[in-house]
């Protein structure tokens, strides 16, 4: 029987059954030949080596897939960072010399105020919880002369603060609460094997934004206090490139796991990208101290110094201005001796270049300060010095600093 002889209802069903198949017969031809757009299609070299193809995995990709790793970090440090507000009241004397003119005296009599009404100060700064029973660490520079000290948990509760111990020369400080115990603890963690690119979490109050959390990496380690323009400081930062601002001083740089691995510090008012943070077993050394009361010893030279080279040498000493020749050798040229310190009770003059100390050689300022730092109060240090054609040995003995600006 023809097709076209079949009544027109019959020929009707056929034609739509007959395209049913066809576009089914033709979707799964395109389905064996052509790669879904949900997914890429296989790479004949990755197929059956499932582990090259995570290793081509973007860092980018990469870092977005664990993004949680940092809400994570933060949950477990979160609780435990602290906001630190205090206040200081300062007096300060008219500057104009005008005012200490006799003749003025005389004319206004001696009532005229000598001083400006005081000023009440306040700053902002941020710290974390180093044990339940309310010790809390911060920077230096954030609680000392002040008056008074409120520490404001991340609950809303505020409690007043008692600055148990300050080190300015390390910019560390501990602050106690009475809170009733029990309070969440920052775990802590070490910073002797943090490496240039582990990821970096700062956590604090910039600005008195609370709770500010910022994400990036270790940029370098051990950058000196010299090199970042603090020289009356003796530390190795932790830099790194997540924004720390005022207000985030004192609060902790986590790493990826949320352990403290440092204490932020905002030194640099100019710093652009780049914060830098104290690391933390540093920190754990001098805490003991300080939530005691005590003081932190700190041995001192007492000379102001300046990394030497040959190339430099010779560049100075080639300047028809030059005040003296300087020896062209490896060591640390002696800018400055300070009158009545062990450098000058031994001998040591402006223009020497140290080159050992107990017979290590020097090549650097921020060796021969380490090395310093790490030796006792009352050690004798044989230190050989270049004095132009002439080489001496003196021998040192290092006493304690009384004041950080030296």
């Amino acid at each position: 029987m023809l097709f076209s002889q079949l009544p027109r209802s019959i020929r009707q069903l056929t034609t739509h059954v007959l395209a049913v198949i066809l576009g089914v017969v033709l979707t799964v031809g395109t389905l064996q030949v052509s790669p879904s757009q949900a997914e890429p299609a296989p790479d004949p070299v990755t197929t059956d080596t499932p582990q090259l193809i995570a290793q081509r995995q973007s860092p980018a990709a990469a870092a977005i897939g664990s993004s949680s790793f940092v809400t994570a970090a933060v949950n477990r440090v979160g609780a435990a960072v602290v906001r630190i507000d205090t206040e200081r009241t300062v007096t300060r004397r008219i500057p104009d010399p005008f005012y200490d003119d006799p003749f003025f005296r005389r004319f206004f009599g001696e009532s005229f105020p000598q001083q400006l009404p005081p000023e009440q100060l306040r700053g902002l700064g941020s710290g974390f919880i180093i044990d339940k029973s309310g010790l809390v660490m911060t920077n230096a520079h954030v609680v000392d002369n002040a008056d008074k000290v409120t520490v404001r948990l991340k609950d809303g509760r505020s409690f007043e603060g008692k600055v148990q111990g300050v080190d300015e020369v390390t910019d560390l400080a501990v602050v106690k609460i009475n809170a009733g115990g029990d309070l969440p603890v920052a775990p802590l963690g070490t910073s002797s094997n943090v490496q240039v690119g582990d990821w970096a979490i700062a956590v604090g109050n910039p600005l008195g934004f609370d709770s500010t959390v910022t994400l990036g990496i270790v940029s370098t380690l051990r950058r000196s206090s010299a090199q970042v323009g603090i020289p009356d400081k003796r530390l190795d930062f932790i830099q790194t490139d997540a924004a720390i601002n005022p207000g985030n001083s004192g609060g902790p740089l986590l790493n990826e796991r949320g352990e403290v691995i440092g204490i932020n510090t905002a030194i640099r008012a100019d710093a652009m990208g780049i914060g830098f943070a104290i690391p933390i077993d540093k920190a754990k050394q001098i805490a003991a101290q300080l939530q005691r009361g005590g003081k932190v010893a700190h041995p001192y030279l007492g000379v102001q110094m300046l990394t030497l080279t040959p190339q430099l040498a010779k560049e100075s000493n080639s300047d028809p201005n030059s005040q003296f020749l300087i020896p062209e050798v490896n060591g640390v040229l002696v800018m400055r001796v300070i009158p009545n310190s062990p450098a000058a009770n031994a001998g040591i003059r402006r223009g020497d270049v140290i080159t050992q100390v107990d017979g290590q050689s020097i090549n650097s300022a921020e060796q021969l300060q380490n090395l310093v730092e790490d030796s006792r109060i009352g050690q004798t240090l044989q230190v050989k010095v270049q004095r132009g054609n002439q080489t001496q040995q003196l021998a040192v003995r290092t006493a304690e600093l009384q004041n950080a600006s030296r």
